[in-house]
């Protein structure tokens, strides 16, 4: 069922009066139920397009349009507090918090509807635990965040978007300081959240590999245009051996695997 609409977007930046473009004429959706991998190149848009989905900086064209409200809406019309209780965001950037154990950063989730500082009553309490419970992180209660490994601290902050209740979560680079081992973790709990919970879940990453393998849906951005699909779409279009293909790099699309010569 479709999540997110984009019409016709444009996005990009106002610096001194001039617009610049970053990319135009976009137009796809988002389903909830899915995971779905936004992939390009350094430099091509994808934290720009990510921000303007969020709402942290305006479409320069276009919009977009949350179906799962009751008439959809475009974000532009939503006030504040309102998105605060559609869409979740991740960031990349670690949290800096000292003296806070998870229980109270994942707590910090429910702001949209007790205030920043606001108390937990018993109902904000259990929904704090469910998020901990589905994240799967029950053994590290009681610790302080500043004490946890990057991939547990990562697990924190996705218990805390699915405290946030928002049947949305947007995450940048998810996995950007992540081992192996935890990276497919991460990967394979979004995933199964995204299933299991009926979830839109939009993740920007640049493990291509994981993302062939758990994506149900890719967004391809590439200079002038943006591919969507699943892997073997993709791959059967040509647009995931543009994106990979280079020297000594080659994508097999029958097996969705990427090869390196040595």
């Amino acid at each position: 069922m479709e999540s997110v609409v984009l019409h016709n977007l444009s996005i990009g930046y106002l610096t001194k009066g001039n617009e610049k473009v970053v990319a135009s004429g976009l137009n796809a959706t988002i389903n909830n139920g899915e995971l779905t991998c936004l992939l390009g190149r350094n430099g091509i848009g994808k934290s720009t397009l990510l921000r303007t989905l969020s709402a942290f900086q305006p479409a320069l064209e276009g919009e977009i349009v949350i179906s799962s409200t009751q008439p959809p809406s475009s974000i532009t019309s939503l006030t504040d507090k309102q998105l605060s209780r559609l869409i979740g965001i991740v960031l990349t950037e670690k949290p800096d918090v000292q003296n806070m154990t998870i229980e109270e950063l994942v707590g910090m989730g429910r702001s949209p509807y007790t205030g920043f500082w606001g108390t937990l009553d018993d109902e904000d309490k259990k929904i704090v635990g469910e998020a901990i419970q589905l994240v799967g992180i029950e053994n590290l209660q009681g610790r302080m965040v500043h004490t946890l490994s990057d991939g547990e601290r990562q697990k924190v902050m996705i218990a805390k978007a699915l405290a946030q209740q928002t049947p949305i979560i947007y995450l940048d680079e998810p996995t950007a300081f992540l081992d192996f081992p935890s990276k497919v973790e991460t990967m394979q709990l979004l995933r199964r959240l995204a299933l299991e919970e009926q979830k839109t879940i939009f993740l920007s990453t640049h493990d291509v590999e994981l993302s062939l393998q758990l994506a149900d849906k890719i967004w391809l951005m590439e200079p002038g245009h943006l591919s969507v699909g699943t892997p073997r779409q993709l791959a059967d279009e040509g647009a995931l051996s543009r994106f990979i293909d280079h020297d000594g790099i080659t994508f097999d699309k029958e097996s969705l695997t990427i090869h390196i010569t040595k």
